[in-house]
């Protein structure tokens, strides 16, 4: 599942009320945070309907406490529920565009657009500290678009008791996860559950876990014999009838899991907290298995990031209070990343402090991340991804041939990438 959809899925349609912006809904916006008399200046920040409870309250107290050491500039926290890439991009074409904003799986077509603004100052000393990853992500023509704010973790969740009942290791490879999920069904239920079309994140982790590439330098690879093998792979499990589908909420939501409808689901390490609660030390925790034996388990690495409106009134201030709140602040940082479902922070100092990761599965999880953690290139825009996931879903349905369906949309999103890097 592309970045696109899971905002849109996993942070959920929360209620709220709602402004028109250039004519289409945006979100519940709050007047300016702390004590903003004397400010010059007012930042609106935009931010998504994170589904963790208390994520709008700290958003909120973090701006009152940037403005109450900038009285100068106010900050307005605008919280957009629903479809956030769509409204986004939309209100960035429109005067009412944001001056800071988050996107997920940063894209490096909205530098190349010239709507977010380079961002290298704001490191200083501070850049050391950064998983180089999420600074490699954030790098277009060398240079540095946005700040990460924190790591998503997505892997294969199951429950201990209901694998060993029935008499079943832990699926190492694809085959025996293929076999399991089977074993798993039921008249009762199915198996395995990875998004309610079925697909979730499946076609990108097939073709990691056979040793392919979506993208190698500027070159869409998501046709190559390793990923078209592991994506028709896919087709078994829609075969065997052993996947949920259109549960009453989505892969990102651990609620099927909670509740004993599959015994196996891809979730994000951020459901935790209340996997934990609900079924105490009864699940565990895999990467999505190597395609065959010798391969590549993967877990997927996506997270937030926080840019700057390259076109915006107010970009000096827009960042200073990036830089002030997720450079400076380590402790507001620690905060966001343990307190509201678990992240891992992209500072290294700050996520060696955050105790809540340092111990049990998710201490586990964080070491799959390290380990086998793979990320969308930061090229795999919606015209470059949507291809590709519209190709998987024929294939795993069986309809048409899979490696003229890759190639086909290999070549639509060659397209898009070859004008996106112009």
């Amino acid at each position: 599942m592309n970045a696109q959809t899971r905002q849109l899925s996993r942070r959920g349609f929360l209620g709220g009320s709602l402004l028109f912006v250039a004519g289409a809904v945006v979100g519940c916006n709050t007047d300016p945070t702390g004590d903003s008399s004397g400010a010059k200046t007012t930042l609106n920040v935009w931010s998504h309907a994170y589904g963790e409870t208390g994520t709008q309250q700290a958003l909120t107290r973090y701006a009152a406490a940037f403005t109450k050491a900038h009285p100068d500039i106010a900050v307005k926290v605008t919280w957009v529920p629903g479809d956030y890439t769509s409204k986004l991009n939309a209100t960035l074409l429109t005067d009412s565009a944001p001056d800071v904003f988050e996107i997920g799986d940063f894209s490096a077509a909205m530098a190349h657009r010239g709507q977010i603004a380079a961002l290298d100052e704001l490191y200083g000393t501070a850049k050391a500290d950064f998983n180089p990853g999420d600074l490699d992500i954030v790098t277009v023509d060398g240079k540095l678009y946005g700040v990460k704010i924190l790591d998503d973790v997505m892997m294969l969740y199951y429950r201990k008791s209901a694998l060993a009942k029935a008499g079943i290791t832990p699926p190492t490879t694809f085959d025996a996860l293929v076999a399991a999920a089977k074993e798993l069904t039921s008249k009762r239920g199915k198996g395995l559950f990875v998004g309610n079309d079925g697909i979730g994140d499946m076609p990108t982790l097939a073709v990691f876990s056979n040793g392919g590439d979506l993208v190698t330098d500027g070159k869409v690879a998501y046709a190559s014999p390793k990923a078209v093998e592991a994506v028709v792979g896919l087709k078994r499990l829609h075969d065997d009838r052993s996947l949920l589908l259109d549960f009453t909420t989505d892969w990102w939501d651990p609620s099927a899991f909670v509740q004993d409808v599959v015994p196996m689901q891809w979730c994000g390490l951020w459901a935790m907290p209340a996997i934990k609660t609900a079924l105490g030390d009864d699940f565990g925790i895999l990467p999505w298995p190597a395609f065959r034996p010798g391969g590549k388990p993967t877990v997927r690495v996506g997270g937030w990031t926080s840019c700057v409106n390259a076109k915006g009134k107010h970009v000096d201030a827009a960042k200073t209070f990036v830089r002030w709140l997720w450079v400076e602040q380590t402790d507001l940082q620690k905060d966001w990343s343990e307190s509201y479902g678990f992240h891992i922070p992209p500072r290294r100092s700050v996520a060696a402090a955050a105790d809540k990761l340092a111990q049990g599965t998710a201490k586990e999880t964080v070491e799959l991340a390290a380990k086998h953690g793979s990320h969308n290139p930061n090229t795999w825009s919606p015209e470059v991804s949507t291809p590709f996931a519209a190709a998987a879903a024929k294939i795993a349905a069986g309809k048409g041939d899979p490696a003229q369906l890759l190639t086909d949309a290999a070549k639509q999103a060659q397209a898009a990438m070859d004008k996106q890097l112009s």
